[in-house]
């Protein structure tokens, strides 16, 4: 049981963060879907670009002040423009399930639209979660550094240093001697 209570505590924050997220997405999803099939008459790309226009000006509120209300953001204005263009990337994901829909010549057939919806759907959302807490809004004292390399990096906050707390550790002003070549990676392995 103390391991169940200790991975959870380390991906308590993953978890609470990863659970707002997905509800502000299901509200998205649900305006999404809405829009893009009462639009669809208009043609698909149109629906489903007018739905995520209007799914991401919701979902930018819902993560903005409730998801994400922990985090710094850089600006008002950065924040929505790199939000703006993060789910642009996100539209571009559903065009190609699109396309991909419309390849295998069912591009009408309505099942087959919403199933390329579900699809672009999933995607998005990995691309998003991932996107938004590396560029959008990062945690305090960070200024959108380089993505976690491993998923316990992911979940867990790093501690941060303050001037005011005194000079940092010696440790960490060195760089650490393991044998490996200062200019391959941490995770990188020699091949033989």
């Amino acid at each position: 049981m103390s391991a169940i209570t200790e991975m959870y505590g380390r991906f308590r924050h993953l978890i609470h963060e990863g659970g707002k997220f997905l509800v502000v997405g299901g509200i998205g999803t649900v305006v999404t879907f809405g829009v893009a099939n009462g639009l669809h008459g208009i043609g698909h790309y149109k629906a489903i670009t007018v739905a995520t226009i209007i799914a991401t000006i919701v979902t930018y509120v819902g993560n903005r002040y409730w998801t994400f209300k922990h985090r710094e953001g850089k600006g008002t204005t950065r924040d929505s423009v790199m939000f703006f263009i993060l789910n642009g990337v996100g539209l571009l994901i559903y065009y190609a399930c699109l396309g991909l829909v419309d390849l295998a010549g069912q591009g009408h057939d309505l099942v087959w639209y919403n199933a390329a919806l579900v699809v672009g759907t999933g995607l998005g959302t990995l691309f998003r979660f991932w996107s938004y807490r590396k560029w959008v809004w990062t945690m305090p004292g960070t200024s959108g550094g380089p993505a976690a390399s491993t998923f316990g990096e992911l979940a867990e906050p790093q501690p941060h240093h303050h001037a005011a707390d005194g000079p940092p550790p010696q440790e960490s002003l060195t760089p650490q001697t393991t044998g490996r070549s200062p200019s391959r990676p941490v995770g990188a392995h020699r091949r033989s």
